[in-house]
């Protein structure tokens, strides 16, 4: 045997013969920051911002064409129309039909959809870098030129009828929609979905007027992620085929008017369930604001995972859930944090006691030093493993731009999460986490778990709609 296979070997058996301790996580290395590939950002003659990011680790294209008219501006008597439109964008316009658009997309790779968060509605696309500006000829088109054929808005009205009453069947539904009715008040984030009544309203007219109103330039961005051509080439394909789109005055905003955060009860009669979903939370800290990454590890730590102590504690120890978790619900005006849970209505009673008490724990005692290691780790390298798809990558950077973050939003996100203490989380907690303010919103058989429920407060009960 050669002397150089032979230390080889030798060296291998020391390794192996080495004492491992294996009731001991190994050490997680330094995790680095992530670092934004570079960014061009200008705006055109009619107010279409556009932001061009080159990323070439694939030999992609990503587009997002993003406007402020998510479902916050929905009528007040039409919710769900901004997720109407968005749902009809692609499906014709005044030169291609459905089955054009959908043909001329498969001839060259692509995909193009459109959808509405409470926030933005976005036409999102992906193709071969090659096929760049055939892609931009299809979204300018399906931006400028839509014209929701009256036969796809009745075939839409009527799938989202039945989608609807799918969703209002499931008690977590229900739950979450009481939930934010109660948080977020007479503002639009209260609602979740449309109602039947307000579908029946949707026409053609209704959502011509509606993307006259918000798709415009001036009220949106344009972002490219991928194998780009050259600066001054990328910038000429879109002046050429969004250059002449019409700027508009756009309507405003609603009022930032929430109402404040108190304790109460709202028990949602469900007759026959045979376990209680509940939700209990309140209105919480946005992106911007300083308690958002302190709170962000906290809710991790409470609810995040099947480590956290919501999981350890409701399912794993008590048994009283198949889940329980907490949930941080981050949109642009206003964010929410809720304990949620589905228990068997005979431990109602202890469920819930667990629960309020996990979440006074979080505000009275510090979390400890493991749990906050794990956790910020967690969090960091989940975080950077999200931004490796380049459609992830693309929807970070939409985010950033659309939800007003500062720009370096991405590359210090793993820095902030990491530099939070433990009084930071405390204190965040006792603003946002301790149970004495927030609301409980339950969905059950009311015969069956009223009573119990009467320990934690007066119980206004409704019906289930």
């Amino acid at each position: 045997m050669p002397k150089s296979a032979f230390a080889i070997l030798f060296t291998g058996i020391m390794l192996m013969a080495q004492t491992i301790d294996r009731t001991k996580p190994p050490e997680t290395p330094p995790i680095p920051r992530f670092k934004m590939p570079p960014v061009h950002e200008t705006k055109l003659a009619n107010g279409l911002s556009v932001v061009m990011l080159e990323d070439a680790r694939f030999p992609l294209v990503s587009v997002r064409l993003s406007f402020q008219a998510g479902s916050k501006f929905d009528p007040n008597n039409m919710p769900g129309l901004a997720g109407m439109v968005a749902g009809l964008l692609t499906q014709g316009t005044k030169t291609r039909s459905y089955r054009d658009l959908a043909e001329e997309l498969t001839s060259i790779g692509a995909a193009l959809n459109g959808s509405a968060s409470p926030d933005v509605l976005t036409l999102g696309g992906s193709v071969l870098a090659e096929n760049t500006a055939k892609l931009l000829d299809l979204t300018a088109d399906v931006a400028l030129n839509a014209n929701f054929p009256e036969n796809e808005v009745q075939l839409r009205k009527q799938n989202r009828k039945q989608g609807l009453l799918a969703q209002r069947s499931q008690p977590s539904f229900l739950a979450r929609e009481k939930f934010d009715a109660v948080l977020f008040g007479d503002h639009p984030y209260a609602y979740i979905a449309p109602t039947m009544e307000s579908i029946d309203r949707m026409d053609q007219k209704s959502i011509i007027q509606f993307r006259d109103a918000f798709l415009v330039p001036n009220n949106a961005v344009l972002l490219l992620v991928g194998q780009l051509p050259g600066r001054a080439e990328t910038l000429k394909l879109v002046r050429d085929r969004f250059g002449a789109w019409k700027e508009k005055p756009v309507p405003a905003a609603p009022a930032k008017n929430f109402p404040a955060s108190k304790r109460q009860l709202v028990l949602v009669d469900r007759p026959g369930s045979v376990q209680a979903d509940i939700h209990i939370g309140r209105l919480a800290a946005t992106r911007t604001d300083p308690d958002y990454y302190p709170l962000l590890v906290g809710n991790a730590i409470l609810g995040g995972g099947a480590s956290s102590r919501l999981f350890f504690d409701v399912r794993e120890k008590q048994g009283f859930a198949y889940d329980a978790h907490s949930e941080l619900d981050r949109r642009k005006d206003a964010a929410a944090v809720a304990a949620v849970t589905q228990v068997r209505n005979e431990v109602v009673e202890p469920a819930m006691e667990a629960v309020l008490g996990h979440l006074s724990a979080m505000a009275k005692t510090p979390v400890s030093a493991d749990e906050l290691s794990d956790v910020k780790n967690h969090i960091s390298g989940t975080f950077l493993l999200s931004l490796e798809t380049q459609a992830s990558l693309a929807d970070q950077v939409d985010l950033v731009k659309t939800m007003g973050l500062p720009n370096d939003y991405l590359e210090m996100f793993t820095t902030r999460v990491r530099s939070v203490e433990p009084d930071q989380i405390q204190a965040a907690a006792r603003k946002y986490l301790a149970p004495d303010n927030s609301a409980i919103v339950v969905v059950g058989d009311a015969s069956t778990i009223e009573k119990p429920l009467q320990k934690f407060g007066t119980v206004q009960v409704e019906k289930a709609k």
